[in-house]
């Protein structure tokens, strides 16, 4: 249902396009992925490494693929995206150098939004200056709980303070488009200390959130404790109630939940995830890093060694799928009900016909007598009740058959 995910499958506005009419924008995007960081999560299950060792032939290997796929984004690029991994383990030096490859190769827009996931204890006065200078404009701060005993549970690198402090330095050096995750539905939070951690951010004036429920990944240390019972299962019952309070809270706080696990302040939507639910191309660079065009999806192998080694011999590494009609039908309507807008008839009609427009709105009748869903102004939208539903119903829409 609700699951904490970082890339793809990871409306805003486009230069300056009003959100409403952000959906029918295209754009491309990079996503690079640092697989690095200091400790592992216990929930984590991402492609990462604990050792730093690898981390300069790293970038040498990123900027050496940067160049090797430079046919690959026809389209201008809007937005840039270091995501891990911890990228902010980065130096200004490396970041800089790794951009200024970007801009050699892609068509960079003057306006392009760049991001930075950053761990609250790499975030310092010296370290924001450098991000600024190399162009990071918004900073993407992995909270996930201002509780100290969450943090220790979760293996976290940082503690409370270092949270606090992050965001009052960012604030402090003029950094302004700042998103944070914070998580929920951790067995023993309450939802008095929830609203604890959604007010602190909020006191903050912070104008993005992403909020996931915590999810127990195969081969993660959390499933193995909770086999082991050294630590308790998730409670669904729990996580439900969390997320509709989230809802609430964020709704009255006048922040449009544009996307089931994100939140913003009018204006301030994620340029770049909006574009892997709007559909639209994008490159990853960096170990098991996925890329898409519109007709194939490629992903990087994922074996930091294995990479490096493919890359600096011009032979890089990675799969690639070609998708069928009926995929890119599927995958539109997934992740197009996740948004706020949700599935645009139109859209769907000149992709792939007004027969198929026809036949989603009626496998769509039985949610929407459910109020599940609505239909209104061309669109197929989930409602709050829908939101907790969000992957079954998309599966019932879902064109089925052979390829």
């Amino acid at each position: 249902m609700l699951k904490n995910s970082k890339h793809p499958r990871r409306l805003s506005a486009c230069g300056g396009c009003p959100d409403r009419i952000a959906y029918f924008c295209r754009m491309a995007g990079i996503y690079l992925h640092i697989p690095f960081c200091k400790k592992a999560c216990h929930y984590c299950n991402f492609h990462f490494s604990t050792s730093t060792r690898q981390l300069p032939q790293m970038v040498d290997a990123i900027i050496a693929e940067a160049e090797l796929r430079k046919h690959y984004l026809n389209d201008e690029v809007n937005t840039v995206y270091f995501g891990g991994g911890t990228p902010s383990l980065l130096s200004g030096e490396q970041l800089s150098l790794i951009m200024r490859s970007l801009r050699k190769w892609y068509r960079i827009s003057a306006d392009a939004e760049i991001s930075l996931e950053a761990n609250p204890d790499d975030i310092s006065i010296d370290s924001l200056d450098q991000w600024r200078e190399a162009g990071i404009n918004r900073l993407s701060i992995g909270i996930q709980s201002f509780a100290g005993s969450d943090l220790q549970r979760m293996n976290r690198a940082h503690d409370a303070a270092q949270s606090l402090e992050a965001l009052r330095l960012a604030k402090e050096c003029g950094f302004s488009n700042i998103t944070i995750d914070l998580i929920y539905g951790i067995p023993g939070l309450s939802d008095e200390q929830w609203k604890e951690n959604v007010d602190t951010a909020l006191s903050f004036g912070i104008p993005h959130l992403s909020c996931y429920a915590l999810t127990v990944e195969p081969a993660t240390a959390l499933e193995k404790m909770i086999a082991q019972q050294k630590e308790r299962p998730t409670d669904p019952d729990q996580q439900a109630r969390q997320f509709g309070l989230l809802t609430e809270w964020l709704g009255a706080a006048g922040f449009e939940h544009y996307e089931i696990s994100n939140f913003a302040k009018p204006g301030f939507r994620s340029r770049h995830n909006s574009s892997y639910w709007q559909g639209s191309h994008y490159l990853g660079l960096g170990p098991s890093a996925h890329s898409f065009n519109g007709l194939s999806r490629q992903w990087n192998i994922a074996n930091n060694a294995a990479y490096i080694a493919g890359i600096l011999s011009g032979i890089p590494g990675f799969e690639m799928e070609t998708l069928s009609e009926r995929q890119r039908l599927n995958e539109y309507l997934m992740v197009s009900l996740r948004t706020m807008e949700g599935i645009s008839l139109e859209e769907l009609g000149r992709r792939w016909g007004n027969d198929k427009a026809a036949t989603v709105v009626r496998e769509a009748q039985k949610h929407l007598q459910r109020n599940y869903l609505v239909h209104t102004g061309g669109h197929l939208q989930l409602t709050a009740a829908g939101k907790f539903l969000a992957d079954g119903i998309a599966a019932d829409l879902f064109e089925t058959g052979q390829d």
